[in-house]
């Protein structure tokens, strides 16, 4: 499975942005897609995920009710829907594949990773 995340961008605070991520490649529906960020000088956090069949979704803390993860099963894709934007949620933005239906926010246990998309959010 070969994933590639693009949208990113320079946005302004309170801003909206949608990153997609294209999967080629067998995607099992038992698999789940999440997506991870890495901000300046930070670890890599888990942004949300969802399962490949029956869409349910688990999301971080810090961006509940701001982000808002979906596919598109037809085409492969995910998405990641971002509103309200902070200054904080300036990353880069990874999307991976579990091969597994249970979630997980543990970036090891994902098997399948994106290049990356750069979302920075000026205050």
């Amino acid at each position: 499975v070969q994933l590639q995340a693009f949208g990113g961008g320079l946005v302004q605070a309170g801003d909206f942005l949608r990153l997609s991520c294209a999967a080629f490649g067998r995607i099992f529906s038992h698999y789940a897609m999440g997506w991870f960020r890495l901000g300046p000088g930070k670890e890599r956090e888990f942004v949300a995920a969802i399962l490949w069949t029956g869409g349910r979704t688990l999301y971080a803390d810090s961006v509940k009710g701001r982000l808002t993860i979906s596919r598109d099963n037809a085409n492969n894709t995910v998405y990641l829907q971002m509103s309200s934007l902070k200054a904080e949620d300036t990353a880069g933005y990874y999307c991976a594949v579990r091969t597994s239906s249970v979630f997980t926010t543990r970036g090891e246990l994902y098997s399948y990773w994106g290049q990356g998309t750069q979302v920075t959010v000026s205050s």
